[in-house]
């Protein structure tokens, strides 16, 4: 089973490319939605043990969490050793699902795939991209954010120029969602030649 990682700054369209893939029939594994769905559950305690005052109604307050990491210079290292742990665990359990199925290739949609080292667990790396001002104009769109908060989350992604060197595949999500979904099949089909030359025996 080929394990694809999907990756890309704030703001680059990941999660749009994600769905592309999952609506090709590729199964995908969201580690935004893991985390969603941890900090809404098992998580939570673990998270308010280390940042008081962050549990409210059984669930992570991400906006409380929020100010508390950017007033602690640690804080995303502890938040990363108590939820990185619990990410992998559920990552296993998809890729486990997935083999007894018998699906041929897989995504995981890694945010921070290279600051982690998670590119050392799968096959091939996508990259998701699109123009730095296309970047910021999605970012400052959403709600809550603010520059320094935008600032803040570039500092700790690698730059794009560097993701987009070290990728096998990118998508370029700034001229569209007709051109991504072209490019997503381009993507798949190609993987696809891929995995029957492994499979095909030798001559």
């Amino acid at each position: 089973m080929l394990k694809i990682g999907l990756t890309g700054s704030i703001g680059m369209g990941k999660s749009t490319t994600a769905k592309l893939f999952a609506e090709a029939g590729v199964p995908v594994n969201d580690s935004d939605a893991v985390v969603h769905d941890l900090y809404a559950g098992e998580a939570a305690p673990l998270v308010d043990a280390a940042f008081p005052g962050t549990m409210k109604n059984g669930a992570v307050d991400r906006q409380e969490l929020g100010r508390q990491l950017a007033q602690s210079a640690d804080g995303f290292k502890r938040l990363e050793q108590i939820v990185h742990p619990l990410v992998r665990k559920r990552e296993s359990e998809f890729l486990e699902r997935q083999k007894e199925v018998g699906a041929e290739m897989v995504v995981l949609d890694i945010p921070l795939l290279f600051e982690t080292g998670a590119e050392q667990r799968v096959d091939t790396i996508v990259v998701v991209s699109a123009d730095p001002q296309v970047q910021r104009e999605r970012v400052l769109a959403r709600p809550n954010m603010t520059e320094e908060k935008f600032n803040m989350i570039l500092s700790r992604q690698i730059p794009d120029a560097e993701k987009r060197r070290r990728a096998d595949y990118i998508v370029d999500s700034g001229h569209g969602i007709e051109a991504a979904k072209e490019r997503v099949a381009e993507i798949i089909a190609d993987l696809k030649r891929r995995i029957a030359k492994d499979q095909a025996p030798n001559a």
